[in-house]
């Protein structure tokens, strides 16, 4: 196997549920070294399921290529032997509750003033400052408290978006910042630490919607499967039910929509359509006019001349329609259980090896005990 960009690193994670899992990862899919440090009984999020093979769905996506080192880090020989593996890593990362790791004698800036070249990985919450601080915090918390769900779901309610956002987008953005750190160690000779939550991670991504509240005065409303902001750009019902989801994304399109698919080209340059701005404002009465032509043509049909006018289209699809997606890619990990078939990595490497097995609780305890003895 060739080695990985990552070869040589050592990351040891001190971990659990979501976030920093998603991190560490990626760090071993790039070819680093990751001890996973978990509790006699686990990481918690061995218990969220057993779908995949008898295993966790979670877990099985989120701990491929780890060892799995069964610590107390409440016990002083346990502590001292983190002490000492911490001494040859690279990169630590923790997400347990807030103060926690601290108090356990792993506080970050302690730890880098012991070992300088260490990169010091901190996930939490809602950060180390502010009201919020020693609050715990979980992904649909957090979907709530940042405002994701009052601009999700239907205009009847608000919704929970489908997958654990919060943490997905906390742990990329941890991933990023180890890989920054790294290559700033190569220049400096010195680690860093590194401080992400869930809250900045997702409040970031509401952007858009909070620039319309602070200076639009308002924030896009919920609108189901259509586009706040942009039209026509959403659902719509084909003969028989079926839907497409269309996107027009310039007035180039929007022209050819109107003259190639609705048929209709005098549409283009009603003042009601003649810009995206007039055409939110008008939405009920754009969609009106393109769900009549919609609603009576075939599925086929419509794809055929959507097609042929280059404009995007999708289908409204579901899980299992995805499992059988001509597009979709998968790639088999092993586990205790069995191999597992996950989504194949995103991003397509030259080269890229397999991934390595997810690991049983504690199964490499003992040779890395053995590795980090003090005798």
């Amino acid at each position: 196997m060739s080695a990985g960009p990552l070869q040589g690193v050592l990351v040891v994670a001190l971990e659990q549920a979501v976030a920093a899992p998603y991190c560490s990862s990626r760090l071993a899919d790039a070819g680093a070294r990751v001890i996973k440090v978990e509790r006699a009984e686990g990481d918690f999020a061995r218990a969220y399921d057993h779908v995949a093979a008898g295993e966790s769905a979670y877990f099985v996506w989120l701990n491929r290529g780890k060892e799995s080192l069964c610590l107390n880090i409440k016990d002083p020989r346990d502590a001292d032997l983190l002490q000492r593996i911490l001494g040859h890593a690279d990169v630590f990362i923790q997400n347990l509750a807030p103060g926690a790791a601290a108090r356990a004698g792993f506080d970050s800036a302690a730890l880098r003033r012991d070992h300088p070249r260490l990169i010091t990985v901190d996930i939490s919450g809602y950060g180390e400052e502010g009201p919020y601080r020693d609050m715990k915090a979980y992904d649909l918390l957090v979907q709530c408290e940042t405002g994701l769900a009052s601009i999700t779901g239907a205009p009847q309610q608000p919704g929970r978006v489908g997958v654990s956002v919060c943490d997905i987008a906390c742990g990329m953005y941890a991933h990023t910042a180890v890989l920054e750190a790294l290559l700033a160690r190569e220049r400096s000779g010195r680690g860093q630490g590194v401080s992400v939550s869930l809250f900045d991670a997702l409040a970031d991504w509401m952007t858009v919607p909070l620039l319309h509240q602070q200076y639009g005065g308002a924030a896009p409303g919920r609108v189901g499967l259509n586009h706040p902001s942009i039209a026509p750009y959403g659902a719509y019902a084909c003969r028989g039910g079926e839907q497409l989801v269309i996107s027009i994304q310039n007035e180039r399109e929007w022209l050819r929509l109107c003259s190639e698919v609705l048929r209709c080209p005098q549409l283009a340059r009603d003042p009601r359509f003649d810009s995206n701005v007039a055409r939110c404002a008008n939405r009920q009465a754009l969609d009106a006019s393109i769900d009549a032509v919609f609603s009576e043509l075939e599925r086929d049909e419509l794809a055929a001349r959507l097609r042929a006018a280059a404009i995007a289209y999708g289908a409204v699809n579901s899980v299992a329609d995805l499992l059988r997606h001509p597009q979709l890619r998968r790639q088999s990990v092993a586990t205790p259980s069995g191999p597992v078939e996950l989504v194949a990595a995103p991003a397509r490497r030259e080269r890229a090896d397999g991934w390595g097995p997810v690991p049983g609780v504690g199964e490499h305890s003992e040779a890395i005990r053995r590795e980090f003895s003090d005798d």
